[in-house]
């Protein structure tokens, strides 16, 4: 695994790295499932996850030369192979923080709406070029990236090639936090350890609930919070936590200090 993608742990945070930057971290069919793999090992191992890119780029996307290569039936076999090893991380145990630097692009950027929380440094730049090259999004984008940033946002981008940086990126919902250039992986791999002493149970509902309830209508959705509250609060590690919090025992929320979360 280690030539395409990279594994490490670092305390309860696996950190995942795209490893093919002579290509922009662009990716092929072995690339995927390489990450997919890496992706069950943290389920694993880890309590949250952080993916990032080696070199200049977090991903550019579809490696364009394999794709063009397909027959109609193994793209659409492809399209589905990475909409499988993306929900192993969506949809997964433990909950995945994006580090975003470069190109965040096509397929990288369906990649990175796949992970539950975004942090990207001055460079990172989110493009959809599909529309430009005569294809469609195929990662899950139309699905991900449309619920993440609205379905208006990915008609612009993917007609128009329109380009958008961190600012842009923040502004229409696509990155949670920013960084100066070369400090996203510290900002995430802080924030990854950070959701890694939460309550598992409480992650677990937050990353699996917390969508499904987002594609019911209130009245259903309503219902379920029910459901998953009571779950989680019956939970001993949650008894647990709510006795040390009445005791005194736990931490209080202050203000940030310096005016940002």
């Amino acid at each position: 695994m280690a030539d395409l993608v990279t594994y490490e742990l670092d305390g309860e945070v696996a950190r995942i790295g795209l490893n093919r930057p002579d290509k922009r971290n662009a990716l092929n069919e072995q690339m995927v499932d390489h990450l997919e793999a890496a992706v069950d090992r943290a389920s694993r191992e880890a309590k949250a996850a952080v993916v990032f890119g080696h070199g200049k780029h977090f991903c550019a996307g579809l490696d364009l030369a394999e794709h063009k290569e397909r027959s109609l039936t193994e793209a659409v076999h492809n399209s589905r192979r990475w909409h499988f090893a993306f929900d192993r991380m969506q949809r997964g145990s433990i909950p995945f923080f994006a580090a975003l630097h470069g190109a965040a692009v096509g397929g990288g950027l369906e990649l990175a709406a796949t992970a539950h929380v975004r942090v990207a440094d001055e460079t990172a730049f989110f493009a959809l070029p599909e529309g430009q090259r005569g294809i469609f999004l195929g990662g899950g984008g139309s699905v991900r990236i449309a619920r993440l940033i609205g379905t208006a946002n990915v008609t612009d981008m993917m007609l128009t090639g329109r380009v958008l940086d961190v600012a842009g990126g923040e502004r229409v919902g696509a990155v949670q936090y920013r960084t100066a250039a070369g400090g996203a992986l510290e900002r995430a791999t802080e924030l990854a350890h950070r959701a890694a002493q939460n309550a598992s149970l409480s992650n677990y509902a937050v990353i699996n609930a917390l969508p499904r309830i987002q594609d019911m209508s209130q009245d259903d959705g309503l219902f379920t919070e029910s459901l998953i509250s009571s779950i989680t609060t019956a939970s001993p590690e949650a008894l647990e936590r709510l006795r040390a919090f009445l005791e005194g025992r736990a931490e209080r929320l202050m203000p940030p200090s310096d005016g940002a979360s």
